[in-house]
């Protein structure tokens, strides 16, 4: 089991015990991790589960697709990092991941 570290904008980490194959957003939902409201549930209809990949780790997790892309346009401060949780599935090559939730979540 990956560990998938949070990291809030206060600098506040959760580190959790991700099963492979579950998004990112899944994974913040059922250990209660601040930041990730996911509206809608996965369906890439909102941006309430927008998160920064940490630079290091941009490569590993890769880009975001054109449709998401454009979801995230509708976050509050989109960077060059921003993905949407939901649309990351966790795998054993994620092990360690950082990702940090941005103060606009909060």
């Amino acid at each position: 089991m990956p560990l998938v570290r949070f990291i809030e904008a206060s600098g506040e980490e959760h580190g959790v015990e991700a099963t492979c194959g579950v998004s990112v957003m899944t994974i913040a939902l059922d250990n209660a991790v601040p930041g990730i409201v996911a509206d809608c549930g996965g369906a890439m209809s909102c941006a309430t589960c927008h998160v920064y990949i940490d630079p290091d780790w941009t490569d590993t997790v890769g880009g975001a697709s054109d449709l998401e892309l454009s979801m995230l346009e509708s976050a509050i401060d989109p960077r060059p990092n921003s993905r949407l949780s939901c649309q990351i599935v966790v795998s054993d090559a994620l092990e360690g991941v950082v990702i940090r939730i941005p103060e606009s979540q909060f």
